[in-house]
């Protein structure tokens, strides 16, 4: 039974990546790294970011490093004040409501970078709980956040359903053993299903995921009157 939708955040609910990279590509060049959309995708995209800085500056020190970051998120709120959610968002939610489930946002955005994405969007009230990588004892792509949640819901695994946009979330969800859709907004939609996501689709106006829900309630409400 379908009990829940579990959503990431950046690439998934909006499509924040053009910010970030265009953020990265200005910190980097300070140390005279040039980066193209390929490096993003393979070296950025996803990670958390200190594992992103011990990766590409690794002559930083550990508060050399934290700073780096902090200044580039600060440089991604300054740029990211107009975000509009991906095509068909609210209407999700609006037939999440319909069918009664609960939702939960897990994201390794720094929290911060959360709190003012979900303000810009105006979703602060939209989910029953928020699980973030910095609360937990590792992030995405450990499944950490994403058991976080279901214990926070009190649900299991098989009655969720996880959105994710990037390789390091979708093994995530997959690690804790939920059927996750590839968000196909900032990767392409062959290597998020070869990852383990069974569907992928561009953004929630697609028909595919339309059919799919409405079959899982369909097939709920039938084990119920059986």
């Amino acid at each position: 039974m379908l009990a829940a939708i579990l959503f990431d955040l950046d690439g998934t609910i909006v499509n924040t990546d053009p910010i970030h990279y265009q953020a990265w590509q200005r910190m980097l060049l300070n140390y005279n790294i040039q980066i193209d959309e390929t490096f993003y995708k393979s070296r950025i995209s996803g990670r958390l970011n200190p594992e992103i800085v011990k990766d590409i500056l690794p002559q930083l020190s550990l508060a050399e490093g934290q700073q780096f970051a902090d200044e580039k998120e600060a440089l991604f709120r300054h740029k990211a004040t107009e975000l509009k959610p991906l095509n068909g968002f609210a209407e999700l939610i609006a037939w999440t409501d319909v069918h009664q489930l609960k939702r939960a946002l897990v994201t390794n955005a720094p929290r911060l970078n959360a709190e003012f994405m979900l303000e810009v969007l105006g979703i602060q009230e939209t989910f029953h709980t928020v699980v973030l990588a910095d609360d937990c004892i590792a992030g995405k792509p450990d499944p950490a956040p994403y058991q976080a949640a279901l214990e926070k819901l009190g649900i299991k695994a098989e009655e969720a359903i996880a959105l994710e946009d990037s390789p390091s979330g979708i093994r995530a969800a997959i690690a804790a053993n939920i059927r996750t859709i590839g968000i196909a907004s900032t990767h392409d939609p062959q290597v998020l299903r070869e990852i383990g996501a069974f569907m992928a689709i561009p953004d929630f106006t697609d028909l595919q995921l339309w059919t799919f829900l409405n079959s899982l309630i369909e097939s709920d409400l039938s084990t119920i009157s059986s």
